[in-house]
């Protein structure tokens, strides 16, 4: 492994462009995160959250320091017959193609079971009785299974656009720092807002859509997924002012009734 040379402009543009990537490609990992931490008992949510993280980084630079192996995931180890739907010429399924497929078919099941718990609104009692039953253990199993999976994902984009590895570590080591200091107030946004938790879910169903296309060398484009996310966020943001001032205006009309009584 070389240094960088930091006196070079172009490797701070590389690290500074990688991190930003980093950082987009992990807000998907942060969504997951948050929606199996707050099942969790309130005192046990920060800390799940902040291993997940710490065990994204681990995998991600351990990945990074054996990027020989990782090159070689990608050699076929069959091969899928020409179908028209797909491709008119074979698929060539490798170790690597075969991790992003059982890692979306996961985050669909998962996120799918997740969205038939929300619509099925417990109450408050029933909630915090859910809550307790949910294992810590299982929660982090959980978030060590989506860290691979979006950690492999990660680097494979990160080997395409840096050649040093030092510089690749570092990136990934700064994003993750960044993402544990806003994990928690993303995470407060998101479970706050129901309308904003089935987005996060239904965004989650989509990636795990796109990591098994990436498996069956499909294309689909990350960056116009990732466009929609933030016009759908966009969107919501707006539909929740909205709510708040209805609500507002409301309060003020039924404070009126009540003084003139």
């Amino acid at each position: 492994m070389i240094f960088p040379d930091f006196a070079d402009p172009s490797v701070w543009v590389s690290l500074l462009t990688l991190t930003f990537l980093e950082i987009v490609l992990g807000v998907d990992n942060i969504i997951f995160i948050s929606i199996v931490a707050d099942k969790l008992p309130q005192n046990q949510q920060r800390k799940a959250r902040n291993i997940g993280l710490l065990l994204a980084m681990c995998f991600r630079v351990g990945l990074l320091l054996t990027i020989n192996w990782i090159i070689s995931l990608k050699e076929p180890l069959f091969t899928i017959p020409a179908m028209t739907v797909l491709k008119s010429t074979e698929i060539g399924i490798s170790i690597k193609d075969l991790i992003l497929i059982a890692g979306g078919i996961f985050l669909i099941f998962k996120s799918t079971l997740e969205i038939h718990y929300k619509l099925q609104k417990p109450d408050h009692d029933d909630e915090k009785s859910v809550k307790k039953a949910y294992s810590y253990g299982a929660a982090i199993i959980q978030i060590v299974l989506v860290d691979a999976v979006f950690s492999f994902d990660s680097i494979l984009t990160a080997i395409g656009l840096v050649e040093n590895v030092i510089t690749m570590i570092i990136a990934v080591v700064i994003s993750i720092l960044i993402m544990m200091a806003f994990a928690g107030k993303i995470t407060r946004i998101i479970n706050s807002q129901p309308t904003l938790q089935m987005l996060a879910l239904s965004f989650l169903v989509v990636i795990g859509v796109v990591l098994v296309a990436d498996g069956i060398h499909q294309e689909i484009s990350k960056s116009i997924i990732y466009s929609c996310l933030a016009f759908s966020l966009l969107v919501e943001g707006l539909n929740i002012r909205l709510r708040k001032k209805r609500e507002y205006i409301t309060l003020n009309k039924q404070d009126e009734v009540d003084k003139m009584k």
